[in-house]
């Protein structure tokens, strides 16, 4: 697949501000700062702007990769490879949080709604309609996810409470929007290349090593530091 650099660039944004945005869950998980991470509405709102560069660039990046032709077996890898990533994360948050491990978190919703995404491949201008709609719908709560959760728990012995979720409704919107914008070429923005934007797009490029890589690192020195003063 072809790369570009303001792709790139923009998936290393993401990659920048989940990384501080963890830092700053470590930190505040061993008491070290006293934040509302989980309610507050800035670290929500921060949350909501980490989620949304990361649909727009899967979305952006789903018609790069099927802009001749829809790959199915390639597709399937790659769901494969996320979802293999997200039950990693799945696992570690059950060692961490048992009573709030992760089930259904970026990488889960990634590795599903690609999938979906690929019915709306060819149809860019539909997805833009169906994405506002399901993102506007959802904002006034004529559609939401919550039943399906609400049901699958007690069945699947998931938590009440998660450390991270990621609800197909609105974010699938997100991500329908990111392939209107990848089959117009919106991205291309002509983002400057130097040392910043390089180490930046840099990060872009290597975002699910990171990824699966930044949070063990942090959450451990956090910990490791915790105990030296305690």
């Amino acid at each position: 697949m072809k790369r570009y650099f303001d792709l790139d660039f923009i998936r290393g944004i993401a990659i920048v501000l989940m990384v501080i945005f963890h830092f700053c869950f470590d930190l505040n998980n061993f008491h070290f700062i006293d934040i509302n991470i989980y309610n507050g509405e800035n670290w929500r709102h921060f949350r909501y702007v980490i989620i949304t560069l990361f649909l727009l660039a899967v979305g952006i990046s789903l018609v790069i990769a099927n802009k001749n032709e829809i790959n199915l077996q390639k597709n399937f890898k790659r769901f494969a490879l996320i979802l293999f990533n997200a039950m990693l994360v799945s696992a570690a948050s059950y060692i961490i949080f048992p009573h709030t491990f992760i089930y259904f978190g970026v990488l889960h919703f990634i590795a599903f709604a690609s999938l979906v995404g690929l019915l709306f491949i060819r149809f860019a201008n539909l997805a833009l309609i169906v994405g506002v709609a399901i993102i506007l719908l959802s904002h006034y709560s004529y559609i939401d996810m919550h039943w399906l959760y609400n049901y699958l728990k007690p069945i699947l012995h998931l938590p009440k409470y998660t450390e991270d979720l990621v609800q197909f409704t609105p974010w699938f919107g997100v991500l329908l929007i990111g392939i209107f914008v990848g089959y117009h070429r919106l991205f291309i923005i002509h983002t400057p290349q130097n040392s910043f934007t390089k180490s930046i797009a840099y990060m872009g490029k290597h975002s699910l090593l990171i990824y699966m890589l930044h949070q063990p690192v942090l959450f451990g020195l956090s910990s490791f530091a915790n105990s030296l003063l305690h």
